[in-house]
């Protein structure tokens, strides 16, 4: 039962990035206080939901197909988003 939780959660993880997309047709998303800590929460989250889906594999012993492709994808999401704040965090620096 708990494997299936452990898949569950991984799987509700993989969709949540993409809901930023309709969150940015907004004007009040553009804007750039409400800009950066959308795309900073949305970063950490993706890094959450990438070592979550990892330690879900590694250490819960979750080895289902089903779980290696949300492993490889929130860890696929991780590193972009790990990249996305390195830039940002270069870009404060040089100001």
């Amino acid at each position: 039962m708990r494997n299936k939780v452990l898949t569950a959660i991984s799987v509700m993880m993989l969709f949540v990035p993409w809901t930023i997309l309709p969150l940015r047709s907004f004007d009040w998303a553009l804007k750039s206080p409400a800009a950066e800590i959308m795309i900073y929460s949305y970063a950490a989250f993706m890094i959450f939901s990438g070592i979550f889906s990892i330690l879900s594999f590694t250490k819960g012993r979750v080895k289902s197909k089903l779980m290696q492709v949300c492993v490889v994808i929130n860890s696929i999401y991780a590193v972009g988003a790990i990249g996305l704040i390195a830039m940002s965090f270069t870009t404060l620096m040089s100001r």
